[in-house]
């Protein structure tokens, strides 16, 4: 506030603030969006000339070519985006019902060491992702055997500490009373689950599903790690195809990424309203 309140009444100090601001958060803007804008334009030059590293702001001439020989290239090609799909929807939906029950027990239901299994949830969290990677790798691998399959693409993500600490807090700010009188009506807990918390929670239910499915569709290293044949790869994992040891396909390797990030442009545009409660959801009580 103190930025907004000094010269207040020095009109041409000011401007030049305000505009000094503009200029940053543009150059910012620029920064961010330029990777996009580059992965774009290039998707639509030849492949021969991006295969030569002949790279431009502007491609020679604009051409489907490399979209084309995306999918020409192999014939698992609409298999990657399909397995992305079905990968990403299953550990969205398994989230959202694991973590929504979950938020409510920790949050609505007493029960012993409810604190302390939360707390060590908590250092769980914490814990950096890439850790965890080994150890996962070999019960998927070494105990239970189910490596090149959608359960062990799937299981390792069924549900995150991030999402249940999200409903928890979330579920926390929905006041008891509610709770209590639908009880004196002769609610069960399930039955207050489903006809009380859940409609009160779709908001927080619906920011758990889009950040769930970003995280998922968006993940490379762990479906390159347990994924050893073409046809059961996810879409980031299919994209590595295109490079060799003497060459690179960019642009048809561009093209699949821009078809990649079409489902992630589409969720953020339709659903934007949800990514900026989200940043704020279950910080406020009361």
């Amino acid at each position: 506030m103190a930025l907004y309140s000094t010269h207040t009444g020095n009109k041409p100090v000011k401007y030049i603030r305000n505009t000094t601001i503009t200029v940053v958060l543009l150059l910012f803007a620029l920064a961010t969006l330029f990777p996009i804008y580059f992965m774009i334009i290039s998707s639509f030059g030849d492949p021969v000339e991006a295969g030569a590293l002949s790279y431009s702001l502007w491609p020679s001439k604009i051409s489907f070519d490399s979209y084309k020989f995306f999918f020409d290239y192999s014939e698992h090609s609409y298999r990657w985006l399909l397995n992305s799909l079905i990968v990403a929807s299953c550990v969205t939906v398994s989230n959202v019902i694991f973590a929504t029950l979950a938020g409510y027990a920790f949050s609505k239901i007493r029960f012993k060491g409810r604190e302390i299994l939360f707390f060590i949830l908590l250092c769980a969290m914490m814990i950096p992702y890439q850790v965890t990677q080994v150890p996962l790798y070999i019960l998927i691998v070494n105990v239970f055997q189910i490596e090149n399959t959608y359960s062990a693409l799937i299981m390792p993500g069924l549900v995150t500490v991030f999402n249940i600490f999200l409903a928890k807090q979330f579920m926390t700010s929905i006041p008891t009373e509610i709770l209590e009188c639908a009880k004196v009506e002769g609610c069960n807990q399930l039955q207050i689950f489903l006809k009380v918390i859940v409609p009160l929670s779709k908001t927080v239910m619906a920011v758990m599903a889009i950040l769930t499915f970003m995280e998922s569709w968006n993940t490379f290293f762990w479906p390159f790690l347990v994924t050893n044949t073409m046809d059961m790869q996810t879409i980031q994992v299919g994209l590595k195809n295109f490079r060799f040891a003497n060459t690179t396909y960019f642009a048809p390797m561009l093209a699949g990424a821009t078809i990649s990030a079409l489902p992630m442009f589409i969720l953020f545009f339709s659903l934007q309203k949800y990514f900026l409660e989200g940043v704020t959801v279950g910080a406020v009580k009361g």
